[in-house]
């Protein structure tokens, strides 16, 4: 098949182990991942956390490169709306000038976090996610030494500019994201494992291929798979998340109702909780890639990104080991790296 297959790990605390534990857990993940042929492995943002121990993916991102040597490492992603688009180049130029093509700039629009935490990202700085696609657009130009010569920054550059420039994907899962990245003609990925809805990732689909035909689209899925199939339906079993929908109109996604009521509270808007369960692919090898098929000729998918969520490092790794690339080919399920 004509896709490629790749990981995110957000850097779980397992088992109440320490922090130094779980982020040696993820470096030692990567280089599983990069022995398994696996073509990207992605980080992500969380703020103020005692679930997850990622919270600078820009400092893990560099850590990765240097302890790997061939697989794509990347943030899944940066939380652009904290952040200066420039410094962000800087960045990511600086790690692609030390890495050459082996660098992924994903970008968040979420906060990454709770209200709390959003205000003192954005200590005394004045920012909305309504410039958020300015944000992002700039970026891109950063990146890209693409700034037009009218705009104020035209002489910037996002020094080192690097031979290989790190490939920028947008991550979210609304139809406004899909066509946001596609205006600017960057790669997307649809969070599936946080918005199970079919009807709006058809939505999402169909606008990035109108606007980027050609564009780059990956689907980020919950995955879990064992060599028995019941097991791995009952640890598939059970998945929640939590959607918040403010009065604003602004919805975000929690994987706990602790969280979710404490992000309402601290929003000072009037909220509602909606629990729901995720879609979540589970099985053995061959049902798996069975599904992964199936959403690639539907969707026309370039790549997955597994996402596994399940708090037990055994499970895990057997899950990804199972359905790396080099075990598919190995069952002679063969697809393309």
């Amino acid at each position: 098949m004509n896709y490629k297959i790749s990981l995110l790990d957000q850097s779980p605390v397992l088992n109440q182990e320490s922090n130094e534990a779980t982020l040696a857990r993820t470096v030692k993940l990567a280089q599983g991942a990069e022995k398994l042929g696996y073509h990207r492995f992605l980080v992500s943002e969380h703020h103020n956390s005692s679930e997850v121990a990622g919270s600078s993916p820009e400092v893990l991102v560099s850590y990765l490169l240097a302890k790997t040597e061939k697989i794509r490492i990347g943030s899944g992603g940066v939380m652009l709306q904290h952040y200066s688009p420039y410094k962000v180049a800087e960045n990511f130029n600086v790690l692609a000038s030390l890495a050459g093509d082996r660098v992924d700039l994903g970008i968040g629009k979420a906060p990454g976090g709770l209200p709390l935490s959003t205000k003192a990202l954005q200590y005394k700085k004045f920012s909305t996610e309504n410039d958020f696609y300015e944000r992002l657009s700039l970026l891109n130009q950063f990146i890209n030494n693409t700034v037009p010569e009218n705009h104020e920054f035209a002489e910037l550059k996002a020094a080192p500019i690097p031979k290989v420039k790190p490939e920028i994907i947008l991550l979210g899962a609304s139809r406004g994201s899909a066509e946001d990245a596609a205006k600017l003609g960057i790669s997307f990925a649809y969070a599936q494992f946080f918005n199970s809805n079919d009807e709006e990732l058809e939505a999402a689909v169909k606008a990035y291929r109108e606007h980027f035909p050609t564009g780059r689209f990956i689907l980020g899925v919950n995955v879990i798979a064992s060599i028995d199939e019941e097991k791995a339906k009952d640890f598939a079993a059970g998945q929640t998340l939590y959607k918040v929908h403010l009065a604003s109109g602004k919805r975000l996604t929690l994987v706990t109702e602790e969280q979710a009521e404490k992000l309402g509270r601290e929003s000072g808007e009037s909220f509602t909780i909606e629990k729901h369960e995720p879609n979540v692919i589970s099985g053995t090898p061959v049902q798996i890639k069975e599904k992964l098929d199936e959403l690639h000729t539907k969707y026309g998918v370039d790549e997955f990104i597994y996402h596994t969520p399940v708090l037990n490092e055994e499970v895990r790794n057997e899950s990804f080991q199972l359905i790396s690339p080099t075990n598919l080919e190995k069952l002679g399920i063969p697809l393309k790296i």
